[in-house]
């Protein structure tokens, strides 16, 4: 039993409302006479279970093995996981502030080549971190100035510090706040004068992409969305935050 669950786990408290005081039908699932919600709790249980592997970061077919569960069915309670999530970090969002760094990095393809800007067959992500704060990312069809700008204006408070390179996009950032634009050619770790933080969250997702064979482009956004959020509550007990994500995003599993 994990803590975090166990009261939900044992059938003493509703999955769906939190209310105490169940009942037991003849057929074994839980019945709630405040929600009037009807589930199995053996069931409920097994996607308990899963959700410990998630959070483990215990890949979806490995997961199936040691449950001796089968590999769609994990693999689709993943994915429905990654959308909670997505919901989620929209959910509790506030605009970023102060000092922020800019940045974009690209994920996936096969082909051996260039890693940046301009990388064949990867997929775009824009991230912006706030120092000492979170950091919101989003996959992006383009770098262009006006889809950056899109981001930043919506996710940033105007008149905050703004640190990125000296790519094109960026050059009309001084219009919102004040841009501290770096070179490549330069130290980066130079007084407050630099991206560190932002290209720490990029090494903090690449590294756990490694363990995926490939995703496919449009599943990008949840898999982002994940490392975000995994990033951002990196400090805390995550796994009672999965289990009440899971309630209020995602109860239809039960």
């Amino acid at each position: 039993m994990v803590v975090g669950s166990a009261m939900y786990e044992h059938g003493r408290k509703c999955w769906f409302c939190g209310s105490y005081g169940l009942s037991r039908l003849s057929d074994k699932r839980i019945w709630c006479g405040k929600c009037r919600k009807k589930y199995s709790l053996k069931k409920l249980q097994t996607d308990l279970r899963v959700l410990y592997y998630f959070y483990l970061e215990v890949s979806a077919r490995k997961c199936a093995k040691e449950l001796n569960a089968n590999y769609k069915t994990v693999s689709a309670r993943y994915a429905a996981y990654r959308n909670a999530i997505v919901k989620y970090t929209e959910q509790e969002f506030k605009k970023l502030h102060g000092k922020v760094e800019a940045d974009e990095s690209y994920f996936g393809g096969k082909r051996k080549g260039n890693r940046g800007r301009g990388a064949f067959n990867k997929k775009a992500v824009f991230g912006i971190l706030e120092r000492n704060g979170k950091v919101y990312t989003a996959v992006v069809e383009n770098v262009s100035a006006k889809t950056l700008f899109k981001h930043i204006k919506k996710k940033t408070r105007k008149g905050s510090v703004f640190y990125t390179d000296d790519f094109k996009s960026y050059k009309d950032l001084k219009q919102y706040g004040k841009n501290s634009r770096i070179k490549h050619s330069k130290a980066f770790g130079r007084g407050h004068n630099h991206i560190n933080g932002i290209e720490g969250f990029w090494s903090y997702a690449e590294e756990r992409f490694h363990k995926y064979h490939g995703i496919k482009k449009k599943n990008y956004l949840p898999y982002i969305k994940e490392m975000e959020f995994r990033f951002n509550h990196r400090n805390e007990q995550l796994y009672p935050l999965l289990v009440d994500i899971k309630r209020q995003f995602a109860p239809k599993s039960t």
